[in-house]
């Protein structure tokens, strides 16, 4: 019978060490700030995504900013009326901010440091113009859209550098000028105490001046020619300026000369547009 051999076993070793549970594992913690919206894929022939930092929560800002993010891109929109904000936030989530756009650190909270684009619309156009100088010079923002709703605005908007404006007044008022006949003489102001009136004339086809030097037309007594809109460039209506189809003739005279006016300019019947617009 063989031996039996003792084989002996290595003493044993320490225990291994099994998971350690971790006690002091913070939670995660979400960036502050307004939470913004995943942007779609843009739909064929439509613009690739940018981000649009809109200012004002008002109809105009609320429609904007809605289409917006229906076209795929990024906003966040501000608003500082709390209630107005929260309302909104209801309607298209959490990319709504009640902070008061004008103040530098709102904007900087919104990302104005990297947006593309910053629409002002609110309805104060002085908040709109600050809006517009601190995110063109203090974030460097590319383009800055403001709206104007006093027309008087828009020359020191464009020289204080705002890239684009939008004016509610000059829509409305361009939609009505198209639905005013051509063939009409256009009242444009009175003077004084309404005994001069500021009139233009829109040379169409058939006008008897077309061709003709302003110092050969026929003007009524107490009615003068002093000005001519050509392809939106207005100049001095000087003797030997032939006029041609398309101008705009400004004149000024009494109320009472227009008729007359009206045939030399118009070339239809006297009085059918005289003092459109007047009264």
């Amino acid at each position: 019978m063989a031996p039996t051999t003792n084989r002996s076993r290595p003493p044993p070793g320490p225990p291994r060490p099994g998971p350690q549970r971790r006690h002091n594992r913070q939670p995660r913690q979400r960036p502050s700030g307004p939470t913004r919206r995943r942007l779609r894929r843009p739909a064929p022939g439509r613009a690739d995504p940018v981000f649009v930092l809109v200012i004002g929560g008002g109809k105009v800002g609320y429609y904007l900013t809605k289409e917006l993010i229906d076209s795929g891109h990024e906003v966040v929109l501000m608003e500082k009326d709390k209630d107005r904000a929260n309302q909104i936030a209801d309607e298209i989530g959490s990319i709504v901010i009640s902070h008061d756009g004008c103040e530098g650190k709102y904007l900087a909270e919104a990302g104005a440091n990297r947006a593309d684009i910053v629409a002002a619309v609110t309805g104060d156009d002085e908040d709109n113009l600050v809006i517009c100088q601190m995110a063109k010079h203090h974030f460097d923002v590319p383009r800055t859209i403001a709206r104007v709703n006093n027309p008087k605005n828009e020359e020191l908007f464009k020289h204080l550098g705002v890239d684009e404006l939008i004016s509610p007044t000059r829509m409305i008022l361009g939609s009505i000028e198209q639905d005013i006949p051509v063939h009409e003489l256009l009242h444009l102001a009175g003077l004084g105490e309404g005994e001069l009136e500021l009139i233009e004339a829109h040379l169409q086809a058939g006008s008897p001046a077309i061709g003709k030097a302003s110092k050969d037309i026929p003007v009524p007594e107490g009615c003068s020619l002093f000005a001519v809109v050509r392809d939106g460039v207005a100049t001095p209506l000087r003797p030997e300026t032939v006029l041609a189809e398309g101008d705009k003739v400004i004149a000024i005279g009494k109320g009472d000369c227009q008729a007359l006016l009206h045939e030399q300019l118009i070339g239809e019947a006297a009085g059918v547009g005289a003092g459109a617009g007047g009264g």
